[in-house]
């Protein structure tokens, strides 16, 4: 795992709570909207069907309440930047779980109220400062438990759920043609921020500079450091196309060969770092 930053980028904490109610907000009023056949459909995620990943959104964000409902630990052991690297070994057990819960709660609707209520009243009072254990969230047709990836503030727990809503936010609508479901500016700017934080962490260096206008430009990959003018390696691209190559959902050469990414100088290829999370 690659280790966190020194340095973190800090999160204006009402922001980001605003901002998860709101994308998650967006997500249920577009999934109300869905009939059976779009239920049906095939998603980009191996075999999970629309109705599987609109339930896997509720599960992402339930993670928040029942965790604050849990036991606080006793110290922090996961930092915001070790996130993205950490969710890997457990996406067999959490694909398992989304169609447990995809199975056991066939009205969508009510799910996602209910979701919306419990998280709501959890974070009215929580200071960002609180732990998290960061479990598996353990309720109706999910496994109870499962291995931690360990203790994190409610506050950077909660950047982490920005990445979770703005990339299935981004697989619902390419699943569902004319969905179109909108993304929130600030989770969109902290879902990038974050990832692309990962990748200077992953590839730490300042011979390259990554641009996503309009949230985020960081130095990565070694080589000799940049320090005035025009940068020798420069990449840049906009935050939805940033997000599919960091994670997975599109590869460096057909965005390449698309022209959603320029890419100029000889340390410009970040195919060897991506993507980030898989």
């Amino acid at each position: 795992m690659p280790p966190a930053k020194k340095r973190t980028r800090s999160y204006d904490p009402a922001k980001i709570r605003t901002a998860v109610l709101a994308q998650f907000g967006n997500v249920r009023q577009a999934v109300r909207t869905l009939g059976p056949e779009q239920l049906a459909r095939p998603t980009r995620l191996e075999e999970w069907t629309v109705r599987e990943l609109a339930a896997h959104v509720t599960m992402a964000v339930e993670s928040v309440s029942r965790n604050l409902d849990r036991e606080e630990p006793a110290k922090a052991e996961l930092a915001l930047l070790d996130w993205p690297f950490a969710t890997a070994a457990r996406a067999a057990a959490i694909a398992d779980d989304t169609r447990r819960l995809a199975e056991a709660h066939p009205d969508l609707d009510a799910l996602y109220a209910g979701t919306a209520e419990r998280l709501t009243e959890k974070l009215a009072d929580a200071p960002g400062t609180r732990l998290l254990a960061t479990l598996p969230p353990a309720r109706d047709g999910a496994r109870a438990g499962g291995t931690p990836m360990g203790a994190i503030t409610l506050a950077d727990y909660l950047v982490t759920r920005t990445v979770e809503l703005v990339v299935h936010t981004d697989d619902l609508n390419a699943a569902v043609p004319g969905l179109d479901i909108p993304y929130d500016r600030q989770a969109l700017a902290a879902c990038t921020r974050l990832l692309a934080d990962a990748l200077a962490a992953k590839a730490p260096g300042g011979s390259t500079e990554v641009r996503v206008p309009p949230y985020a430009v960081v130095q990565c990959v070694e080589g000799p450091r940049h320090t005035r003018g025009t940068p020798p390696n420069v990449v840049e691209t906009d935050p939805l196309t940033w997000i599919r190559l960091a994670t997975g959902r599109l590869a460096w050469g057909q965005a390449r060969e698309d022209a959603r990414v320029s890419a100029s100088g000889e340390r410009a290829d970040l195919s060897p770092y991506l993507p980030l999370m898989a």
